[in-house]
């Protein structure tokens, strides 16, 4: 077996893919540079050489003070958001050079310039950006929060109208100075860095019938609130067969109305609210589920911190209780408005600054989140946390304290309350139904999977911009490549199908580091490889 370091490469195609690019150095494929009521110098002598940017020549902006202002460039070939998703730009803004206190960012919008107005279709992502420092921004069309200036217009990526690009800097209807300079423009294609969580490690499919499986889950029943639950909840949990149950192959929690007491307390109403026997740090929920439609009725699915000081829960009764809410944090993956006309995703927490939280809300409606199944789903790593229905992003925030500990999951239909809203009069039952719930954490890559043919040669190794992969076993350039870094989480994948011996790959959208390269052929053989790219 021989030892290379091998570097990834994608389809053929891509050599040709359209480059756009400009360092102000003279050696930029971007020509049609144009200040809208801006300022601009394309060969500005960089006054702060220091930092990420030691650069000679930068473009230098300068709004003087209308009430917009923006740099822009057009393309001849519309861009391939399928095949290149992503901009970057290093920026550096000196304080000096600032007026009024408008709010410190840089925009980027993609535009039509054939129509009369281009700005009516445009796609723009707002990064913040700090002061007096070099820093680069990266403008991700298929995974950033975007915002479509006309509604009805489909996600970016899925368009292909797109042929101009427009830069501003602190937004426009103000009449404030700005100055900022701009450096290495790019265009690329952006490889996620996410980790790829495909192991199923828990799980539960409700497949039977009769009494959930006490195995998975704790049926939580004990008031945590004196007399009463949080957030103005009317009903009793209960750990009664009939309101959690499994039956046709699903979870029904079914909240009825009834007079129950308990625990010297009576109520009109009874649920269920389950804790899962399983606790967990990073990883992707994936909830199945129909929703109850019923004016009142408060469906949940949410995590807790393990850690979390409540009475009658079921970490708390095995010693796990030490933390107070809101500082054991609270992940809500879904949770609907009182109309239930929208979904919220959640975030409550407290890292010693003050109660914080940070929601987003997805259009739905009621009648179809009751009468249909939908995925509700949580990726959690330790750069960030994002929250999906039916794989459409809807909320995202930052792993930020006490996000980096083990979390349970809690499934409940409360009645009333902050969320559920006036209750139906007459309010007999209603159910939410769930197919399934999984958890997933990372795979890991073995070294024993590592192998070489001796028919695939690479050069040059360690490769900074340009790789040359030669296979000379012509039943091998069809199939499947792989990439994974060093953790085993897997970066990208593509097909691939080449009609020479030698493919070419540009890495300049990858990060200096170790990664691995699995390739499976459709002659059913396979090669993983290491490789480096400086």
């Amino acid at each position: 077996m021989r030892h290379f370091y091998l570097l990834l490469f994608f389809l053929c195609s891509l050599v040709n893919a359209q480059v756009v690019q400009d360092d102000f150095e003279g050696g930029g494929t971007i020509t049609s540079w144009y200040g809208d009521n801006c300022g601009m110098n394309i060969n500005y002598a960089n006054p702060y050489q220091q930092g990420i940017n030691t650069s000679n020549t930068v473009l230098e902006y300068s709004d003087v003070g209308g009430q917009y202002a923006n740099v822009q460039f057009d393309v001849n070939t519309n861009f391939d958001l399928t095949v290149k998703n992503s901009f970057s730009l290093k920026i550096y803004v000196p304080s000096s050079g600032l007026t009024g206190n408008q709010t410190n960012q840089i925009s980027l919008k993609l535009q039509d310039k054939n129509l009369a107005q281009p700005w009516t279709t445009q796609s723009e992502i707002i990064k913040p950006i700090a002061l007096n420092a070099w820093q680069e921004v990266t403008f991700d069309f298929e995974n950033d929060n975007y915002i479509n200036l006309d509604g009805n217009s489909p996600p970016p990526v899925q368009r292909t109208d797109f042929n101009r690009v427009v830069i501003q800097v602190n937004g426009e209807n103000n009449y404030d100075y700005v100055l900022a300079y701009l450096d290495d423009v790019l265009y690329y294609d952006s490889i996620s860095t996410d980790p790829i969580y495909d192991n199923l490690v828990w799980s539960d499919e409700f497949d039977g019938s009769g009494a959930i499986d006490t195995n998975k889950w704790f049926m939580q029943t004990q008031l945590i609130a004196g007399d009463s639950w949080a957030n103005g909840e009317q009903q009793h949990y209960t750990n009664r067969i009939d309101n959690a149950y499994r039956d046709n192959g699903s979870l029904k929690i079914v909240a009825k109305g009834e007079t129950y007491t308990d625990q010297g307390v009576t109520k009109n109403y009874t649920s269920a609210r389950l804790n899962s026997k399983f606790s967990f740090k990073n990883g992707r929920v994936e909830i199945r589920a129909k929703l109850p439609s019923i004016a009142g009725t408060w469906p949940a699915m949410w995590l807790l911190g393990k850690n979390i000081n409540e009475d009658g829960g079921y970490w708390d009764n095995q010693g796990f209780g030490t933390t107070s809410w809101p500082a054991c944090g609270e992940i809500d993956i879904m949770e609907p408005n009182i109309a239930k006309n929208q979904i919220l995703a959640t975030w409550h927490w407290d890292n010693g600054n003050g109660y914080m939280y940070d929601s987003n809300s997805i259009a739905t409606s009621n009648a179809d989140t009751s009468q249909n199944f939908h995925i509700y789903e949580l990726v959690w790593s330790e750069q960030n946390m994002k929250i999906y229905m039916d794989g459409t992003l809807i909320n995202q925030l930052t792993t930020v304290d006490p996000f980096n500990q083990e979390f349970y999951i809690l499934l409940n239909v409360a009645m009333g309350g902050n969320l559920g809203g006036p209750i139906q009069s007459g309010f007999n039952q209603d159910t939410m139904e769930i197919d399934y719930v999984r958890v997933y954490q990372e795979s890991t890559l073995s070294v024993s999977d590592i192998n070489l043919d001796d028919n695939i040669l690479v050069f040059p190794n360690p490769a900074t911009d340009i790789l040359n992969i030669k296979i000379s076993n012509t039943s091998q350039h069809h199939g499947t490549l792989q990439v994974l870094d060093v953790a085993g989480r897997l970066v990208t994948q593509k097909q691939f199908n080449i009609n020479n011996t030698t493919l070419v790959y540009d890495t300049s959208a990858l990060n200096a580091g170790i990664y691995f390269m699995k390739l499976e052929f459709d002659n059913n053989t396979s090669n993983t490889f290491k490789f480096i790219k400086e």
